[in-house]
């Protein structure tokens, strides 16, 4: 039996097409996911993103130590995070140094951290914080009182200001991005998943139909996670079981970036194997592939890279047509030697491909 958000009556309401996603029945589009694309990239959407789950970091004893149990499971430091509200995304690594997850981090106070991490990996999340917490005194609790919605577009800030409670208001308009603001029962981050700007607002359930009309009456409209997903790989985020998995470091999963080296003595989990994998030199990276020919760039189809005589193989990890670019795009874990082009097995035929920087679009223009 898969679960619903608070929002589903409202998704039915508004004629979304009902899928099964990570165990929760969520909508997939309301009509056509290439108008919700545009939309979005235009203008104004929203998505109802309430199957994520919010966690909430307190200290449990006096000693209790949040920040230390965060630079111990993340492979990001938190100790960047200094100012109220300032937020940082990470990888959470397990012993073989491979991705448990990637999320946000939002530091409130030392007695309070804020995070948000997927829906399809929420409970062995919540094990793996519990299971370490207690050592550093930090109590974890899973936020499920709580929906979330994505605003997200050039005009996405606009037009959820004409709508947001005047308290809301005036704690989010000075946000900086990747910062977020607590506004008592509303929490508002100016973060997203789409490459445009935006917010992402964390309402009581009981508030959360109601603030879904009132942002549908101010033009912004209801989008699908079909078009998430397109907004997504064309922004090169990645996806969390394509791009990158419990068997996959960062290092080869374009999230290199993500990992703080500095301090040396912080011995975060998974440190030492990603350490020597970095050290043996990495064999494959993530990059992006543009189709030069017909045809549509999906997960798993094999890439022939070319190589001194050599014919060596990568495989896309996120592919789909790119509504901005009008081209079929790509997200693909290849070998380090890969040049400008390389090929992609399609139905049995070789098609050509570009190769990329892993970004297409960001804030409505190809990069």
């Amino acid at each position: 039996m898969s679960d619903k958000t608070v929002l589903f009556d409202k998704h039915l309401e508004y004629k979304g097409k009902i899928v099964d996603f990570a165990g929760w029945q969520m909508p997939v589009n309301y009509g056509s996911q290439v108008d919700e694309h545009h939309q979005v990239r235009n203008d104004a959407g929203m998505f109802d993103v309430s199957h994520m789950v919010i966690l909430d970091l307190h200290k449990a004893t006096e000693a209790g130590d949040i920040k230390a149990l965060l630079q111990r499971l993340l492979a990001n430091d938190v100790a960047k995070l200094t100012e109220n509200g300032k937020a940082l995304y990470s990888c959470m690594l397990n012993p073989e140094g491979g991705v448990i997850d990637d999320l946000i981090v939002y530091y409130m106070t030392d007695d309070w951290y804020r995070i948000v991490v997927n829906a399809g990996t929420a409970a062995k999340d919540l094990a793996w914080f519990n299971q370490h917490a207690d050592d550093f005194g930090v109590s974890v609790k899973a936020r499920d009182d709580l929906a979330m919605i994505a605003v997200q577009g050039p005009h996405a800030r606009e037009k959820a200001f004409e709508v947001l409670p005047l308290d809301v208001v005036e704690a989010a308009t000075p946000l900086e991005r990747f910062f977020g603001a607590d506004c008592g029962e509303w929490f508002v981050g100016r973060t997203g998943y789409t490459g445009e700007d935006g917010f992402e607002i964390m309402v009581p359930d009981s508030e959360a139909p109601a603030l879904w009309d009132k942002l549908a009456g101010a033009g912004v409209k209801p989008c699908g996670l079909g078009a998430r997903d397109t907004l997504r790989l064309e922004a090169g985020m990645n996806l969390y079981g394509s791009d990158m998995t419990e068997e996959t470091s960062p290092l080869i999963s374009g999230l290199g970036w993500t990992i703080a080296w500095l301090p040396e003595d912080r011995d975060f989990i998974g440190r030492s194997i990603i350490e020597k994998e970095k050290a043996d030199g990495v064999r494959q990276k993530i990059v992006g592939l543009i189709l030069e020919e017909r045809g549509v760039l999906r997960s798993h189809q094999k890439v022939v890279v070319e190589h001194d005589g050599k014919q060596l193989e990568g495989e896309i990890t996120s592919g789909s047509f790119s509504p901005s670019l009008q081209k079929s795009i790509a997200l693909a874990r290849v070998p380090i030697e890969i040049g400008d082009f390389c090929g992609v097995e399609i139905r049995g035929k070789i098609l050509k491909a570009r190769v990329v920087k892993p970004v297409f679009v960001r804030d409505g223009k190809a990069v």
